[in-house]
């Protein structure tokens, strides 16, 4: 296994821990602000076919968002995220790389609100 693709997978099981154990904590207490990242089937397989500096900036935004909350992170420049229109109305997109995307939404469940990131893509321009 490629060295890039097999520490994408070490970081992405080491969040999936993290995640777990977040939202153990969040069922404990009760937070305002979207705290939680899950990475969808989808986008664990996307993160194997991009570039390292991709991964690394998706890895980046899921430890702010952990961090600062949602809200907050929204507020970088850098990461441009932006609610999408048409078919994909309802969704949001963050700035990867000039030809990255992490498409993301906000989902609800019956006690916590998370961020689910569906899918890491190359933009067509």
């Amino acid at each position: 296994m490629p060295r890039r693709i097999s520490a994408v997978l070490a970081l992405d099981r080491s969040l999936v821990r993290f995640t777990n154990c977040l939202v153990h904590l969040r069922g404990v207490h009760s937070y305002a602000m979207i705290e939680i990242v899950v990475l969808t089937r989808q986008a664990r397989r996307d993160l194997r076919s991009v570039p390292q500096h991709v991964a690394t900036k998706l890895l980046y935004w899921v430890s702010e968002v952990e961090s600062l909350g949602l809200e907050e992170t929204r507020k970088y420049p850098g990461f441009h995220d932006e609610a999408l229109k048409g078919k994909r109305k309802g969704q949001r997109s963050i700035r990867l790389s000039t030809a990255y995307r992490a498409i993301y939404v906000i989902r609800r469940d019956a006690t916590l609100e998370f961020v689910s990131v569906e899918e890491v893509t190359k933009h067509g321009y």
